[in-house]
């Protein structure tokens, strides 16, 4: 299974898209988007200020895209998921083209999570809440 013409994700390229957003955003303030746990609540606050900030989603497309990549890196870097290209039944399912499987086998979509995030102010669609509550994530432990 190839990748779908017109495509503008793939999981090869999260890692970069992350990082690229973490420069871009971190140029102009100094957020402390360091791929912590704890980043998540900056990354709340960020989709947040751009919801009260009456912009529609289509207007915010990227910067959403650029939250997504960085909230799935997160997971690549402290709960020992892998960027994975979604099957035809995932992408249907998710919405998205990308996402992340969990060591236990489970695929989350963290892209659709910031999404989520943007629709709704919820406390359970915190995106830190989201992480602290995931299943499949690897026990790690301090060194």
């Amino acid at each position: 299974m190839g990748k779908q013409a017109g495509s503008v994700a793939c999981a090869a390229a999260m890692r970069g898209r992350a990082a690229e957003f973490v420069t871009g955003i971190t140029a102009r303030s100094r957020l402390p988007l360091d791929y912590s746990v704890a980043s998540l609540r900056v990354v709340d606050f960020l989709i947040d200020g751009l919801r009260k900030g009456g912009a529609d989603q289509d207007r915010v497309r990227e910067p959403l895209t650029g939250l997504g990549a960085y909230v799935g890196e997160v997971l690549v870097r402290r709960a020992g998921a892998v960027w994975v290209d979604l099957d035809d039944t995932q992408r249907a399912y998710f919405g998205q083209e990308v996402g992340v499987r969990m060591p236990d086998g489970r695929v989350w979509n963290p892209l659709g999570k910031v999404l989520n995030r943007f629709g709704s102010s919820a406390p359970e669609d915190s995106l830190q809440t989201f992480y602290l509550t995931l299943h499949g994530r690897a026990r790690r432990t301090a060194a």
